[in-house]
């Protein structure tokens, strides 16, 4: 997992900016919208929901927003129909790049996905070209500042809730699961009172590509420009950029 805290940092700063935007409700709404329509309505029921409310629920969206969504996925919505599609490629200096996209007109989305890729020094790519550089897994972040535990104690707690992997800075603990695991430990180590920064099941890349200022200047208005777009639900990268260069390029 070596890496993956300057993957995150990235993801944190763009994150920030859509939340600003007001853009990250509209995901989060086809994001559950989706996962309602192909589950159902009972988060209890349906795992993928229930991770979709709660990633809505930890950026502040509001209930109404949430059950308004849902309620349209289970009831009659005139003729809106969503796919999900994933485009991989590849960005300035050889970054591999996947985009997740929620639409409903896949041309107009492929086309402006593809436009964003060569207008920021990338090119897209056929389907599987970058996708085996990447795994998935579930992946939750605790603060370090609300808790009182020491990383052995922790250690314990999530092997015992099924985690794979616990990775501990000054700042926080990061704890990896399998993609099917990841519902139970969160909910193991949510009965043990701990609260997550971040509770997500998404990509890691296995390798990274550094680049200089000027390259990671260049990816950087890549992502922005692919997350700006309504459809695009998520950008994976694999990307090696040192936290002082994204923060003086923020």
């Amino acid at each position: 997992m070596a890496g993956h805290s300057k993957w995150n940092n990235i993801k944190r700063r763009k994150g920030a900016q859509d939340a600003k935007k007001g853009k990250i409700f509209m995901k989060h709404a086809r994001d559950i919208f989706i996962a309602a329509k192909e589950g159902g309505a009972d988060q209890e029921m349906n795992s993928n929901l229930r991770l979709a409310v709660d990633k809505a629920k930890s950026d502040n969206m509001p209930n109404e927003n949430i059950d308004r969504a849902i309620k349209k996925a289970t009831g009659d919505l005139d003729g809106v129909s969503y796919e999900e599609f994933t485009y991989e490629g590849y960005g300035p200096g050889g970054v591999a790049i996947m985009v997740t996209v929620l639409t409903d007109n896949k041309n107009r989305t492929a086309a402006e996905v593809r436009h964003a890729f060569s207008k920021n020094g990338g090119n897209l790519g056929e389907n599987g070209c970058v996708a085996f550089m990447f795994n998935r897994k579930g992946y939750l972040v605790i603060d370090r500042k609300e808790v009182e535990v020491d990383e052995e104690e922790l250690m314990l707690e999530v092997i015992e809730a099924g985690g794979e992997e616990l990775e501990a800075s000054k700042e926080q603990f990061e704890v990896f699961t399998t993609p099917e695991d990841f519902t139970n430990v969160k909910a193991g180590l949510e009965k043990s009172g701990y609260v997550f920064n971040s509770a997500d099941v998404t990509m890691f890349p296995t390798t990274y590509t550094p680049l200089d200022e000027d390259g990671v200047e260049k990816m950087l208005n890549l992502i922005d420009t692919l997350e700006d777009n309504d459809d695009v639900q998520e950008v994976y990268h694999n990307l090696d950029a040192d936290d002082e260069v994204v923060e003086k390029l923020s």
